[in-house]
């Protein structure tokens, strides 16, 4: 034996010392230490975290028995209630690949993504049967309907072979599940508009879950047993991995069908919230929210945003509210947020005007990201941490994705050098805090969703009276950034008005992807013909 392998003869990786991390671990550990803890609220319903694991179990059992295995994909169209949270732990358990839908969509987008993903299931909610069934109706090979039969909602058709508790009965609730053979298994599948109108499928695996949902807890200094309310979308990420995060501390769920100023505040009082989640949008409308709802709130609350900060009235809100406001951000293809804006003590003697400056900046990676860097996409080269040299953000490590479904092409050229792309514009400060200049020139993010501006150009071009249209975004103090558009109108389509192009694209695609901001009049061009975006940016912050 030789002193270079010293360290290896004999002592190779065995179930005893190795086994595939996946976050499907902790609702197991949760059952086992606190079998009568609540861990999910819901109206009047309260579960235990041994009821919710043996409900997952079931849903498992009853999966695997449908010929539901490895690497099927089984869809959800579900809002955040009880069955959502389950189907992050029993869809994963038979080895099957969760796809949480975003519920905003329209027909054609889900159809799209059913079928791109080849789903042998869909969960739905009857909130959402017009549009499932419009979905459905192109797809050549249908997947297995199932009913969630929310008593929140009452209204709406069902569609379903069997409805959700039924099929729960279908299962073992001893399922003997087992991790993942290899912890690069993929365990789920979500859809991002990326820089193109088609949607992009991103692959994550058990590993790169588990990892995060412990970065949720590092980041956020979470403590044990929280009380998290879900203000944020599910759907979003699988909710920045807090379904897993929330097992992990034996916290409690509070789920929220339909965020409402509010229930959010009652809720925050009548179970004593101690986190919730949300875009900017999301504080802005507690913000803003009558007096009668605020008072009472005697704990301190803290919440997590992602996207654009918060603007400094917002900040200024919530600190009086005395809500502790933590900036995050990340890409569908980081598992949700994976850099956070760590706050630095003597940060809270500055004045709130300055204070919204820093929190302003995206900042440093989260402790389980093993690079984030800006790079001169050209060179590779890292930028100069000056706070003006622009560059790419680009991350590497294992939280990030396997890649994009069926998409080499595209997944070659997002992990390009080693690295991945991640197509937002920024520099670094001198302390190596990272803050965006510009996002990735196609894309728009409003209220938390990622609306792509050529999408939209293509719905505008569809109107008989559109000669010319480009979509940039608008900042807007309510949702982030908006759609605006700018059109060249055809010779003989003068009357044509705002309103006119506004009800068009919502006639034709998803509601808030719509302009919300419609102008008129000749497009600015380079030499070559080609539309000078930026100009159109400047013109519409202009715009009063």
């Amino acid at each position: 034996m030789s002193t270079t392998d010293k360290y290896d003869y004999g002592l190779a990786k065995n179930p005893a010392n190795h086994t595939s991390l996946s976050p499907l671990t902790f609702i197991e550990r949760a059952a086992f230490v606190y079998p009568q803890r609540t861990a999910l609220v819901y109206g009047q319903l309260r579960r235990s975290w041994a009821e919710i694991y043996t409900r997952s179990r079931r849903l498992a059992s009853a999966l695997q028995q449908r010929g539901i295995g490895k690497n099927d994909t089984v869809a959800v169209m579900l809002p955040n209630i009880p069955a959502m949270y389950e189907t992050h732990y029993g869809v994963p358990m038979c080895g099957a690949v969760l796809n949480a839908l975003n519920i905003r969509l329209d027909a054609d987008a889900i159809a799209f993504m059913l079928k791109h993903g080849e789903a042998k299931v869909l969960l739905t909610d009857r909130e959402f049967s017009s549009t499932v069934k419009a979905a459905i109706a192109q797809l050549e090979v249908k997947p297995l309907l199932i009913d969630v039969d929310d008593p929140e909602f009452g209204e709406g058709e069902f569609l379903g072979d069997i409805e959700y508790e039924n099929f729960l009965l279908e299962g073992d609730p001893d399922f003997s599940w087992r991790l993942p053979d290899d912890e690069w298994d993929a365990i789920a599948l979500s859809y991002t508009s990326g820089t193109t109108g088609d949607p992009k499928g991103v692959v994550t695996h058990h590993r790169g879950a588990h990892l995060n949902a412990v970065n949720n807890i590092l980041s956020w200094n979470m403590g044990s047993h929280p009380v998290y309310l879900w203000t944020l979308p599910m759907f979003h990420c699988n909710g920045w991995c807090f379904p897993w995060t929330i097992a992990a501390l034996n916290g409690t769920n509070i789920c929220l069908r339909t965020v409402r100023a509010d229930d959010i505040f009652r809720l925050l009082k009548q179970e004593k919230v101690s986190h919730l989640c949300g875009a900017p949008i999301v504080l802005n409308l507690m913000a803003n929210a009558d007096q009668e709802s605020k008072n009472g709130i005697e704990h301190r609350v803290n919440v997590m945003t992602a996207a654009s900060a918060p603007p400094p009235a917002v900040l200024e809100a919530m600190e009086k509210m005395n809500f502790k406001v933590t900036h995050t951000y990340g890409l569908t293809e980081v598992y949700g947020p994976a850099v956070v804006c760590a706050w630095h003590e003597e940060w809270d003697a500055l004045p709130i005007t300055d204070q919204a400056e820093l929190k302003a900046r995206q900042g440093v990676r989260y402790p389980l990201l093993e690079e984030l860097k800006v790079l001169d996409p050209q060179n590779m080269k890292e930028v100069p941490h000056d706070g003006e040299t622009v560059g790419e953000i680009m991350f590497r490590g294992n939280v990030v994705m396997k890649g994009y479904l069926k998409n080499p092409e595209t997944t070659s050229k997002s992990l390009q050098g080693g690295w991945f792309h991640s197509g937002d514009l920024a520099v670094c400060h001198e302390d190596g805090y990272v803050e965006i200049r510009d996002r990735s020139k196609d894309i728009i993010i409003s209220g938390g969703e990622n609306i792509s501006s050529i999408e939209v150009e293509k719905t505008l071009y569809r109107h008989p009276a559109v000669m010319e249209a480009a979509v940039v975004a608008r900042s807007d103090e309510k949702w982030g950034e908006t759609p605006c558009a700018f059109i060249a109108l055809k010779n003989n389509a003068e009357d044509v008005s705002e309103k006119d192009i506004i009800d068009f694209c919502r006639e034709n695609m998803a509601h808030f992807k719509a302009p919300k901001t419609v102008v008129f009049g000749s497009l600015p061009k380079t030499s070559t013909g080609k539309i000078q975006k930026l100009v159109l940016r400047q013109q519409a912050e202009a715009l009063d």
